[in-house]
């Protein structure tokens, strides 16, 4: 027969034993769930304060709350009454395997730290790479995090990121806008040059050091294609640019300066029905 008091007697053992233990581990586990919430938002808040660069902020506030979870998770296991030289041999051999399933993203968070050292690009900057273009929002442990101009949230792995050609707009404080022109051969050269030259003169946005240049870029059998480069404040490029487009297709309706109208061969039948071909512009 089973000995009931004999089994009775180990559970009331085991409940001394370990009932206290563990109604102080819960115990710390709760208090210390409140103490690393609090901790970690004023350690974020404390950063603001320093002027620490917004870049590292999330970056240096996510390690800051895996170290004192895992801390946490420590002393609760401690206060139960396991040995920690078994728990952090047990701890030492799952991170070796989680290490070697998820080489991707150490490989991701290696590059964090060097874009986050190096600092090729900052939060608020806009920037092209792998493809993809938009204002830096945040950067993460493991990945940056773009908005586009139409509001689309970009995730960028920061291990490809850290390797790839990035091209930051957001790093000078002046850009040189293009405006490419492309009208009839049959114009004069000279006077679209004056018009041009006369309507960026009139754009208090453009800069006159670095001058403004008007340059023939390319000339085709029909067309000519004339480049007006000029500089201009980093905020100022796009309202430049889309101005100062629409203002010479008015200036050259005003002036009667002709566009480029490709010529084409077409087939057409004469009355005698013989297939001729004529150029028609």
């Amino acid at each position: 027969m089973i000995d009931i008091d004999k089994y009775r007697v180990s559970i009331m053992d085991f409940v001394v034993l370990y009932g206290m233990k563990l109604i102080v581990a819960i115990f710390i586990l709760v208090i210390g769930i409140w103490v690393v919430k609090r901790l970690n938002r004023f350690i974020f808040n404390l950063m603001v304060r320093k002027g620490v660069d917004e870049s590292l902020r999330p970056f240096l506030s996510n390690i800051i709350g895996v170290m004192l979870w895992v801390l946490l998770i420590v002393l609760v296991i401690a206060q139960i009454g396991v040995e920690m030289t078994s728990f952090i041999a047990i701890l030492g051999s799952a991170g070796l395997a989680i290490g070697l399933a998820l080489q991707g993203s150490l490989s991701n968070f290696a590059g964090g730290v060097l874009i986050l050292t190096v600092k090729p690009f900052k939060v608020g900057d806009y920037i092209e790479a792998q493809g993809q273009g938009g204002t830096v929002h945040i950067i993460n442990i493991f990945n940056t995090v773009l908005k586009t101009p139409d509001n689309k949230t970009i995730y960028l792995p920061n291990g490809p990121l850290a390797s790839t050609v990035v091209v930051n707009y957001s790093v000078e404080s002046t850009r040189r806008v293009e405006l490419l022109f492309t009208v009839s051969v049959h114009n004069d050269i000279g006077k679209v040059r004056q018009i041009l030259q006369q309507l960026i003169s009139q754009d208090e946005r453009v800069m006159t050091d670095p001058a403004p240049v008007i340059v023939v870029t390319n000339f085709a059998e029909h067309a000519i294609t004339i480049s007006t480069r000029v500089w201009c404040n980093r905020s100022d490029y796009w309202g430049l640019y889309w101005d100062n487009m629409e203002r010479a297709k008015a200036a050259f309706e005003l002036h009667n300066i002709a566009m480029p109208v490709p010529k084409r061969e077409v087939l057409s039948y004469i009355e005698n029905g013989q297939l001729n071909t004529a150029s028609q512009n």
